[in-house]
């Protein structure tokens, strides 16, 4: 018997081999969507909410969770060793795989995945394109880039963790990325930035080195004037919602609404000429728990004019529908 999750029919529960042997091949001409998991970890929990508006999005991409220690031949036959783990599948066949909470992978890997087959004519030089702006808008996601091994509290081989406790010892501010999450980032950035090895840093977008320059650095003493120093959380979300006069906070980039909770871009459309800028809050976990408790708004997306908070979905309809939504948004309320 299926278990099915609330109402929608491609986000389902699998409880035992046989039922996901059936799911699979039932399911066999279009993306499926493993989430392996378990009861005890909170970041599966928010991993489910992801899939929930995942699957509400991707209504032909099947999504199944599979809870890993109550369905053991499944998870030692695709030697699951750690939760959450995401497996895509295709044709009865494993296709790729995820190890990790990353919601912005996941999106990502849906969307390239489950979009197969029929723009194969030009799918050859889309990705392409694509991946050489998402590097670009990641190594200048913050002043300092780190892009390592793991992550600064899990370093996942010594060059990362000599790094970051480098960039720790010298008061650094910095963002991290972990390349094992995204393989195409791990390979991309090997080739746009014309460097073999990890960890790599960037400071304003610029390539600064590996560990070794880094520790160069440090013996001339040039690290201090190199590297950003830390700011507090409150003076850099201040300088972000007065990044420009509108300011949109939400899951995903300007150019890929990654959830469904984005998808009220439209209403800052060409009709009311205004120009904004978005900031992922996906890209920057500080960023997204801080502004909550900064702007004492629980939810995501946000919207500032002027650095000043207007309110998410909710408000900006109720500002279009009485015809106040472009005054405000050119700063006339």
């Amino acid at each position: 018997r299926l278990v099915m999750s609330g109402s929608m029919a491609n986000l389902t529960d699998a409880t035992s081999l046989q039922q996901f042997e059936e799911l699979l091949k039932n399911n066999s001409k279009s993306l499926t969507v493993v989430h392996f998991h378990a009861a005890w970890a909170p970041q599966c929990s928010q991993m489910n909410d992801v899939m929930a508006e995942l699957a509400k999005e991707h209504k032909h991409t099947m999504f199944v969770k599979l809870e890993a220690e109550a369905v053991p031949e499944v998870s030692e036959k695709y030697e699951i060793t750690s939760v959450p783990t995401f497996l895509f599948f295709k044709g009865g066949e494993k296709i790729d795989r995820l190890d990790g909470a990353h919601a912005p992978e996941l999106t990502n890997k849906v969307q390239r995945l489950g979009s197969g087959g029929g723009g194969a004519a030009r799918a050859g030089d889309v990705p392409k394109e694509d991946l050489n702006e998402r590097l670009k808008r990641l190594i200048n996601a913050a002043p300092c880039m780190l892009f390592m091994k793991g992550s600064p509290q899990e370093p996942r081989c010594g060059f990362s963790r000599q790094t970051v406790q480098i960039l720790k010892d010298h008061n650094v501010h910095y963002s991290s990325f972990d390349i094992l999450s995204d393989e195409e980032v791990r390979l991309g950035l090997k080739t746009y930035s014309n460097w073999p090895t990890y960890p790599q840093v960037y400071v304003d977008g610029e390539l600064i080195g590996g560990l070794d320059i880094v520790k160069e650095l440090v013996e001339s003493g040039e690290l201090e004037n190199t590297f950003p120093k830390t700011v507090s959380l409150e003076s850099r979300l201040k300088s972000l919602i007065n990044k420009s006069p509108v300011m949109l906070f939400m899951k995903g980039n300007k150019e890929v609404s990654e959830l469904k909770c984005s998808l009220f871009l439209p209403f800052l459309s060409p009709e009311t000429q205004v120009e904004y800028n978005t900031f992922d809050i996906l890209e920057d976990e500080e960023v997204r728990q801080g502004l909550k408790t900064y702007s004492n708004w629980p939810t995501y997306p946000q919207l500032y004019v002027k650095g000043e908070l207007i309110g998410g979905l909710d408000i900006v309809k109720e500002l279009k529908e009485n015809g106040e939504l472009a005054s405000v948004l050119k700063g006339e309320n």
